[in-house]
């Protein structure tokens, strides 16, 4: 049975996407079958794995609709064993479309158990918002990682968005772990950013990574190339974090 794990934060450019994307490139090099869900309208993390999002006619929002199978919403993507869910400008509706539905935070979670067994791993990209979609995220999900970026005000939101988890355990999904606090952005050179990452690991201590994303030009270049760090720069300081991240979460299993 694949492990479904949501990475959310509502604050916008902390590395979410990044991660969704180069953590399933990783998990898929070392051999783990990985779907991607895009649940962010932005559709980044469908770009930036090659796939053209003008045209995509199934995908997040269609499966959210429950006008597809998850099945017939899977696309191959450029990354070796990773398929994507993809998604499309369309999502940015369905907020508004879910609001009077019964049962609208389990949307994802009913849609996506048909698929469930056919993965090792099934990563699923939240859009920078504590609304509908990232609430069907975690709902659906095994559990969460949170990106934070090594800058000034990287923990604020942090307990907004973990009162949220909490009320998702309480109330959606008992079952909702929290995988870990991934530090992105990191930069040696900056004392703010050694900071950040001494007062995160004070913090959180245990629910931290070991494995801190270092700032990186390549991986900032790779998503223009639609393709993942592995395939854009394998020897680069950005695919060394990434499958040190991988094979973080696969020695946790």
């Amino acid at each position: 049975m694949g492990k479904l794990i949501a990475i959310a934060n509502q604050k916008g450019g902390v590395g979410k996407t990044t991660t969704t994307v180069n953590l399933a490139a990783s998990l898929g090099v070392l051999d783990k079958k990985v779907l991607l869900i895009d649940a962010d309208p932005q559709a980044n993390a469908s770009s930036g794995l090659g796939i053209d999002v003008e045209t995509v006619s199934m995908g997040t929002y269609q499966l959210l609709e429950h006008n597809c199978t998850a099945e017939e919403a899977i696309q191959k993507t450029t990354a070796t064993n990773v398929d994507i869910i993809p998604s499309h400008i369309d999502l940015v509706a369905i907020e508004i479309e879910l609001v009077n539905i019964e049962q609208r935070e389990y949307m994802l979670k009913q849609v996506i158990e048909s698929v469930k067994s056919k993965y090792d791993y099934i990563l699923i990209d939240c859009a920078p918002s504590l609304g509908l979609l990232t609430l069907n995220a975690l709902t659906a999900a095994d559990s969460v990682i949170i990106p934070i970026q090594c800058e000034y005000f990287a923990l604020e939101g942090l307990g907004k968005l973990l009162n949220t988890i909490k009320s998702v355990q309480k109330i959606h999904n008992e079952h909702l772990d929290i995988e870990g606090l991934l530090l992105t952005m990191y930069d040696s050179r900056l004392r703010l950013s050694n900071q950040v990452v001494e007062e995160v690991q004070n913090h959180f201590s245990n629910m931290v990574f070991k494995t801190i994303i270092q700032r990186n030009v390549r991986l900032s270049e790779a998503p223009s190339h639609g393709e993942s760090i592995i395939y854009y720069d394998v020897n680069s300081k950005g695919a060394t974090n990434y499958l040190s991240l991988a094979k973080e979460i696969i020695s946790k299993q």
